[in-house]
Parts: structure tokens; C-alpha cells; sequence
């Protein structure tokens, strides 16, 4: 499970889901007390941490920026339970959206200045599938076929004070009929954009890690287009 604080992914692993290729700049292990965030920086692992220290770990990610730190992987023997404990910190909402394709080109939309992918929050009742296509097409007044699931995402925010954690499913889709294409502006969304994957890697700088994390699971699934 990744979710991402503040733009920081913190993974939660299991012991045999640590690769042994994988090298971390700061490690801790079972500490008995948060080490000083600026001791953070680069790619931090903290192997078997108590609750407590979970506790105070969400609320520095949460309140602090950390500019030097790229990543934080927890290593725990009970990552279900760990899983849960974290979900269970935050109010969850469940949106879903899509990464439309039509030929060579992948749909992006553009909303408060960064580069995005179409999603929304699900109506009641309604599945991830029939929400994410639903989304995709109000926010870029285009028609969509479904495909299979990439990823599900989960990134944090605070809304009237509330701690809020976001589910998001994500799911490829194919481009039926753009000829009505343009921005839902009502949602604050300013461009609708078809790019090339050359152009959407550039456009990805200004966009958020979740968007970019997201991409890449996406293009390990269609190693046959040509990506450079």
C-alpha cells in the first residue's frame, strides 16, 4: 500500500516484499522513538514501527515539507493490520478515472495550473467502472470504451479540517468519439489535451507524484508503444 502525504509516498511492505536490490539513504530499525525529521532525506526505510510511532510519523508527513525526502518504506510483519490502522486515521472517499488513449496520444487535462488525469468521486451506489467512465467523459466531453484496471491510488488532503484519504481506481480506456472534446470548466478544469507519451513526460514534471507513480504502472502495461 502507498499512499502519498504531501506529495511523499509512504509504503507499507511486508518483509519479503523488500527487494534486496532496493538501497535507502536512511534506515531505522524497530525504533522507540520518531527520529528527528531532519534526519530525513532521500529514501527512508523504518523496519517493524509501533503504532506510536506510526501516529507521530502521518502527523510530521502531514505538517511538515521535507524538501529532502524522496520516500518512506515501513516494513512491518502485520501489514494488513498496519493497513488498517492507517485507513483508519483519515475519513475515505472512493473516486475513479481514466487514462484515455487514442492511438499514440493519451488524454490529460489540465486544473489549477498542474497537469492531471480525469477522475471524480463516486455518486451513490455507483461502481468504480461506471464512475470512472462517467468522470472521464463529463470532464472532457468525450466518449470512452473501458479497459482493465491499473492501479488503485490513495493520496491525503484536508478538507474543513477533516483528514481526508482518497481511494482512486484507475482503469485504461479507449477513445470512442472525441468530436465534442472540452474542459469541464465548471470543475475548475482549463484544458483538455491530447498528448504524445514523449509530451506527457514533460507535462508530468508539473504534476503531481501519485500522477507520475500512476504513468508508470500504466506504461509497464503497454511495453509494445514507444515511449521515447
Amino acid at each position: 500500500m502507498k499512499i502519498f502525504i504531501n506529495d511523499k509516498p509512504l509504503d507499507i511492505i511486508s518483509s519479503f516484499e523488500l527487494s534486496v536490490d532496493r538501497t535507502f539513504e536512511c534506515e531505522f530499525d524497530n525504533p522507540s522513538d520518531l527520529p528527528s525529521y531532519v534526519n530525513f532525506h532521500d529514501d527512508v526505510l523504518i523496519r517493524h514501527p509501533s503504532k506510536n510511532i506510526i501516529l507521530k510519523l502521518l502527523y510530521l508527513l502531514r505538517t511538515r515539507k521535507l524538501k529532502h525526502l524522496d520516500s518512506i518504506t515501513i516494513v512491518t510483519d502485520q501489514k494488513d493490520e498496519l493497513k488498517e490502522y492507517v485507513k483508519g486515521r483519515f475519513n475515505i472517499i472512493k473516486a475513479a478515472g481514466g487514462i484515455v488513449t487514442k492511438g499514440d496520444k493519451v488524454l490529460f487535462i489540465k486544473r489549477l495550473g498542474k497537469w492531471d488525469l480525469p477522475k471524480g468521486k463516486f455518486d451513490k451506489g455507483e461502481s468504480p467502472e461506471a464512475c470512472a467512465v462517467r468522470e472521464v467523459e463529463e470532464e472532457c466531453g468525450v466518449k470512452v470504451q473501458l479497459g482493465a484496471e491499473i492501479i488503485r491510488t490513495w493520496h491525503t488532503y484536508t478538507h474543513n479540517r477533516k483528514s481526508i484519504l482518497k481511494k482512486t481506481y484507475w482503469f485504461t480506456m479507449e477513445c470512442t468519439n472525441d468530436m465534442h472534446m472540452k474542459p469541464q470548466k465548471e470543475e475548475g478544469i482549463e484544458e483538455v489535451k491530447w498528448l504524445t507519451h514523449q509530451e506527457a513526460k514533460i507535462a508530468l514534471i508539473n504534476s503531481y507524484p501519485s500522477m507520475r507513480y500512476l504513468y508508470k504502472k500504466f506504461l509497464k502495461m503497454i511495453p509494445k508503444i514507444q515511449t521515447s
